[in-house]
């Protein structure tokens, strides 16, 4: 190839399209922002300039023969994969395409119940049956946690057939599982392991982080590269390990994704990928020092607890992820959704998000000092000025489910619509959770049960934003018939 990191296949392609002012007779039908001039003062002419089409200077993301092919090659030596693929519709898509590629319809996938809506919802597609391991849970924090490895024996010597094992590495709320172990129980009976690492671009590249997925011999992992390695919203990598048949891997990716690639995308993923490779260590080296003076000052304010590495137990809590900011609210009388919602409405701060009892920021080196101060300054106000008694306040984030049917069958079945607070000891039919983070708190299958019920209504009445049932204001629930 005769290329090095300090390439970008598909920048300099897109820079050379450029210059060679081309006569636009194919789509997009903006024309290079000329068709939309709001539009493009907005984003401004030269983002609009590169919002092209597949062409054969460009490459073609459903089957790349040049730029595209070598920015991949370019990816997966980065990541120390053996293949990489640009991947535009979400990390959703990444990790559904793990799982049709590695399933099909009957077969069964071990995995822990508090994944991505993304890994049901591929299970809903193609049919494959899970099954959960429940995690722990932290009960200070009422948190789950992450797999421990008597339950991954377990769940391997009762269901032998299973094809693969997919892990949350690390979970949103920063926990590691033990993945080397976890990668070799599951390749000495012959399944595959699949990562769901959207939350871990950043184990790539910088020092003394945890382990990332292809260093512990995974077989694939999703890679959101937009939540911490710096690319546009919605652009991921799907890495391949060495016995991945990756050509297959391309079939599946194309049974969904996007004919019409966007270049915005990719050649954001390029640029993020060269900037890793050539300074990730001192991007991750800031931000671990933003995140450890944050966690160090708001455990000063009192009342709050912003927890780290001191979760450790060498099983459930193999390794933790130090470079964002997790901070349990509970214990000043507030959900974590309220001081979310206090941070935003009041003090024009947007973090990641609250949920019944935490709040988790996002921090990384393109923050500014001043901006983690004003952070920490307001978490200290919001104390002195609304904290109260925690009496009464709903004590944990996770609910083990009872699965009473595959997610397909469930979803696709002949349903019903009743109320909420109706429901209980129905099978639940479609998804119902908080977003963020994603994790459903039920699932197509799923027995309704009171916890359920009480965990729903208290969830909305603290102000989580509510997704998945077809009732859009989440007051009716569709059961199976």
């Amino acid at each position: 190839m005769g290329m090095t990191q300090a390439n970008a296949p598909i920048f300099e392609a897109l820079r050379r399209h450029k210059q060679n002012n081309v006569v636009r007779l194919d789509v997009p039908g903006h024309k290079g922002g000329r068709g939309n001039k709001e539009l493009r003062d907005f984003l401004g002419a030269d983002c609009m300039a590169v919002d092209v089409n597949s062409m054969k200077p460009l490459d073609n993301l459903c089957h790349p023969v040049s730029v595209i092919r070598d920015a991949e090659q370019l990816a997966a030596e980065a990541f120390g994969a053996e293949h990489a693929f640009f991947i535009v519709n979400g990390t959703t898509a990444s990790v559904q395409a793990m799982v049709m590629s590695v399933c099909k319809a009957g077969e069964k996938i071990i995995m822990p119940r508090n994944v991505h809506r993304s890994a049901i919802n591929a299970l809903v597609v193609c049919g494959a049956v899970p099954v959960y391991i429940n995690p722990g849970i932290d009960k200070r924090l009422g948190i789950p946690l992450g797999m421990a490895l008597e339950d991954v024996r377990r769940a391997i010597a009762k269901h032998p057939d299973a094809k693969a094992m997919l892990v949350n590495n690390p979970t949103y709320y920063r926990i590691c599982s033990n993945l080397r172990e976890i990668v070799k129980l599951a390749h000495q009976n012959g399944m595959k392991v699949l990562v769901d690492e959207a939350h871990g671009t950043h184990f790539y590249f910088g020092e003394n982080l945890p382990l990332n997925a292809m260093a512990a011999g995974a077989d694939m992992a999703a890679v959101s590269v937009h939540k911490t390695g710096g690319s546009l919203t919605q652009s991921s990598f799907l890495l391949c390990g060495k016995d991945v048949n990756h050509d297959y891997v391309r079939q599946i990716i194309n049974l969904t994704q996007t004919t019409s690639g966007s270049y915005l995308l990719m050649v954001s993923l390029d640029l993020a990928r060269k900037n890793l490779s050539l300074h990730g260590k001192e991007i991750f080296a800031k931000t671990l020092e933003y995140s450890t003076y944050a966690q160090r000052e708001i455990n000063r304010i009192g009342g709050y607890y912003a927890f780290g590495r001191d979760l450790i137990n060498g099983d459930t809590v193999y390794d933790f992820d130090s470079t964002k900011v997790s901070v349990h609210t509970r214990a000043i009388g507030l959900a974590g959704v309220e001081v979310y919602d206090i941070l935003r409405d009041e003090y024009d701060i947007q973090i990641e998000f609250g949920d019944i009892g935490n709040i988790l920021a996002i921090v990384s080196a393109g923050d500014r000092a001043l901006e983690i101060e004003r952070f920490i300054a307001a978490l200290s106000e919001i104390k002195r000025i609304y904290a109260k008694d925690s009496a009464g306040m709903f004590d944990h984030e996770y609910i083990n489910p009872e699965v009473a049917m595959p997610p397909q069958q469930a979803f696709y079945s002949e349903k019903e619509s009743l109320p909420v607070e109706a429901s209980k000891g129905r099978i639940c039919g479609e998804f119902v959770m908080c977003y963020p983070p994603g994790i459903p708190i039920l699932a197509p299958g799923e027995q309704i049960t009171d916890e359920i019920i009480r965990y729903i209504l208290y969830s909305k009445e603290k102000g989580c934003f509510m997704t998945g049932t077809e009732d859009m204001s989440v007051s009716r629930i569709n059961v199976v018939k």
